[in-house]
């Protein structure tokens, strides 16, 4: 039997991206013509055409302007996250605000779906060594799944000593999963490969072996995620300061459809909730995988 890997859709509009953050304040998004809804449903007819279902995980700032597309990402069977309300790095946040900004995101979303919503990704994976406090404010606010902690360091954030497969927080507030971005091992490099602008860089085939690997070598899911305005080629051309961020958010938009459709085709997803529990046995025993606070 294929092994069941996680998909997962960050929701945020192409002007909220933490790239742009120094050239579009916040209190100037609703300036900007919002694609978020149409890019979203492309996505949502794309899993469809799969029968796939992920875990979206949504911006609060978006779910407060869209909530009829929130109910529509639930209504068709995906667990619904949170993504924060203000998209604010991990790191530029004191503990009280991180605290709001969560509490913010996860009343706006369980108004709007009547659910609890108990996932949570930072960010732009904006989780360092120096920011393990906002594990126990997750958990104490009722979060049993991160997927913010990548084992790699990057421009804005990582913990290279993190595991690099599922594993488990034991916190003062309770336990909390974590299933961080995947990165695949070639020879002692670790290389991104959970989706996004590596997705796009990457020619497919190289995608596509690297996340095999995770699979067959190691025997273990991978997690995968993508957003709405990857999709989307059309979307506008924002003028900011600096050229390799401006290239890295728009470089092969044009093909990232494409090369999502093959990945579909090539390997089996699922929500981030039923993997866990495929695999691991969430949200049952805890204490058969490593602990955080034992391996970095």
């Amino acid at each position: 039997m294929a092994i069941l890997n996680a998909l997962t859709i960050d929701v945020e509009d192409y002007f909220q991206v933490s790239a742009f953050e120094r050239d579009i304040s916040r209190k100037d998004w609703y300036k900007y013509p919002s694609r978020v809804v149409a890019n979203t449903q492309r996505m949502l007819g794309l899993l469809d055409s799969y029968n796939i279902k992920a875990t979206f995980f949504v911006l609060g700032w978006v779910a407060d302007r869209f909530p009829s597309l929130v109910r529509e990402i639930d209504s068709a069977g995906h667990e619904v996250g949170s993504h924060g309300y203000w998209h604010r790095l991990v790191h530029e946040m004191t503990p009280s605000e991180f605290r709001e900004d969560l509490r913010h995101s996860q009343h706006v979303l369980q108004e709007i779906i009547d659910k609890p919503v108990v996932a949570y990704r930072a960010p732009s994976f904006s989780m360092t060594r120096q920011t393990l406090w906002a594990l126990d404010i997750l958990a104490s606010e009722g979060f049993t799944v991160d997927s913010s902690i990548s084992p790699i360091r990057h421009r804005r954030g990582g913990i290279p000593q993190a595991p690099r497969q599922p594993y488990v927080h034991e916190l003062a507030s309770g336990s909390l999963w974590e299933f961080p971005p995947s990165v695949a091992r070639i020879v002692k490099l670790s290389l991104p490969i959970s989706g996004g602008g590596y997705f796009r860089m990457y020619p497919y085939l190289v995608s596509k072996s690297l996340l095999q690997k995770v699979n067959t070598k190691e025997q273990i899911p991978f997690v995968f995620y993508i957003h709405p305005w990857e999709v989307d080629p059309d979307q506008p051309r924002l003028q900011v300061s600096t050229r390799s961020l401006r290239f890295r958010h728009y470089v092969n938009l044009a093909t990232t459809e494409e090369k999502l459709d093959r990945l579909f085709g090539d390997f089996s997803f699922a929500r981030l909730d039923d993997v866990l529990n495929r695999s691991f046995g969430y949200p049952g025993r805890f204490d058969h995988l490593s602990h955080l606070s034992k391996s970095i």
